[in-house]
Parts: structure tokens; sequence; C-alpha cells
């Protein structure tokens, strides 16, 4: 166990403590999400994961994660909604509306299962 220094300030000892340091990850729309959400709603996980150095890791793998599951969502629903290319070339209007719920249901799925949870 490392020792704990202390720095003197007027008559009291204020330990010098420090967070580990973390690589930086680039961090996007679902990892911030998900941060503020275990800052304010899960706050032990939130300052474990923080104190312990794997906080951006944690968030880093829930962007990466919610990205994948993103993409698998929408192109199963949109195949089962038969939003094909060739809908694309006859209608684009339709397929960009039809597409526009997809990812809403997509994003919905992702931000209720992985997000914030």
């Amino acid at each position: 166990m490392s020792e704990i220094t202390y720095s003197r300030q007027g008559d009291y000892l204020i330990p010098d403590l420090t967070l580990p340091t973390e690589p930086e990850l680039p961090l996007g729309r679902y990892a911030l999400m998900h941060r503020d959400y275990l800052e304010k709603h899960k706050r032990v996980i939130y300052l474990n994961l923080l104190t312990s150095g794997r906080l951006n890791g944690h968030l880093h793998e829930v962007e990466q994660t919610a990205l994948q599951r993103l993409e698998l969502l929408t192109k199963q629903l949109s195949a089962e909604q038969g939003v094909t290319e060739e809908l694309k070339e006859k209608a684009p209007m339709q397929w960009v509306g039809l597409m526009n719920n997809i990812r809403s249901q997509a994003e919905e799925v992702i931000l209720t299962e992985l997000i914030y949870k």
C-alpha cells in the first residue's frame, strides 16, 4: 500500500490525493449521456469508476457498444419494414421518413437498454 503524503494548510494537514491518470479516449454523444446518468443517478458506481481510473474506459466501451447496436438495429428494422435501396430510388422522401422513424426506434431501444441502465 502506498504511503499518503500531507501538506500543511494553516493548522491542518490535508492529504495530497490525486485521481489516477486515465488514457484520453474520444467520448461521443452516448458516452457523455451515460456519464451524466451515472453522475446523477448512480453516484456510487460513478465514483468507483472515477477513483479506480476506469471511467473513461467504461464510457468508451459504452459508446462503441451503442454505435454497434444502433447500426445493427437500424439494419434489422429496415429489413423488417421493407425499407430498401429500391424504395430510396423510387420514393426518396418516403424513404427518408421511414429511415428517420427506424433510427428513432433504434435509438430509443439503446437509450433504454444501455445508456440509462
